[in-house]
């Protein structure tokens, strides 16, 4: 294995343990040796990669936020229309939730008032809904009497709505709470040549078939990690994502020197 290779991998680990403990304690309570522990890494080869602890929770919103992108374009490739496309995106954003711990912890962070990323996971699933619910209007599928943005709004509550509720229970990410939902809605909006078409199920491939997504390995079981007891100072702002899908890099950050409460020590 390469260097490249074991950084690109070292990186990956990090992400995945920060995201289990952000999951599962809140960004504050989840400590960089609890983080460094998980990925079977030291703290120095943390800090190689991340600087402080906001700028692992950056770098795991980001992983979020390509996940969901990946899935948007996946929905917008292939022959299908777009409020089949718009049907199929949304179960695979439900099973991003429920597979995958590093998008389901990059939606929760990102609502984290203590935190700003200069990225916002939500909006830009809106605006993913609100491209296809145009092009749906340009294809002339939606009912004559269905207006965009108040169909953006509704597809966009309720998919957030599942995202906040599955946290406690799983359900509400199902294939069947989310075919339900279709069941309900694309009678309502969707045009009579348009409907017989559709297939409030999703047509599109699983979650789990899309490229680059995080999952556990067997190494580190979901949900077991034990937490910091007691708050923890959350850490500064970390700095704003100006390219939100930009690839991740295995080199060191220099986005600023980590505060001694995240670094375990006094900065030189």
């Amino acid at each position: 294995m390469s260097k490249q290779e074991r950084a690109a991998r070292t990186r990956s680990a990090l992400i995945r343990s920060a995201a289990e403990l952000f999951e599962q304690c809140g960004y504050t309570k989840a400590s960089l040796y609890e983080i460094s522990a998980g990925a079977g890494v030291s703290r120095g080869a943390l800090h190689f990669h991340f600087v402080n602890k906001a700028d692992l929770a950056d770098a795991v919103e980001g992983a979020a936020a390509r996940s969901l992108h990946r899935a948007a374009r996946g929905a917008e490739q292939g022959q299908t229309n777009a409020l089949q496309a718009l049907t199929n995106l949304s179960h695979t954003f439900a099973q991003l939730l429920s597979r995958d711990v590093v998008v389901r912890a990059g939606f929760r962070i990102n609502g984290d008032a203590g935190l700003h990323t200069g990225r916002d996971l939500r909006r830009q699933w809106q605006s993913c809904v609100r491209d296809l619910v145009s092009r749906a209007g340009e294809e002339e599928a939606l009912a004559r009497d269905v207006a965009q943005e108040p169909l953006v709004m509704t597809v966009v509550g309720a998919t957030t709505g599942f995202e906040v509720l599955g946290r406690a229970n799983g359900h509400w990410l199902s294939h069947y709470s989310l075919t339900g939902f279709w069941q309900l809605l694309l009678p309502v909006v969707a045009a009579p040549r348009v409907l017989a078409t559709l297939d409030p199920a999703g047509s599109g491939p699983p979650a789990d078939t899309l490229p680059g997504q995080f999952k556990h390995t067997g190494d580190i079981p979901p949900r077991t990690r034990r937490c910091s007891p007691g708050p923890r100072p959350a850490a500064i702002g970390c700095r704003s994502c100006a390219e939100t899908d930009a690839p991740a890099t295995t080199g060191p950050r220099q986005t600023g020197r980590p505060r001694p409460s995240e670094t375990g020590g006094t900065p030189p």
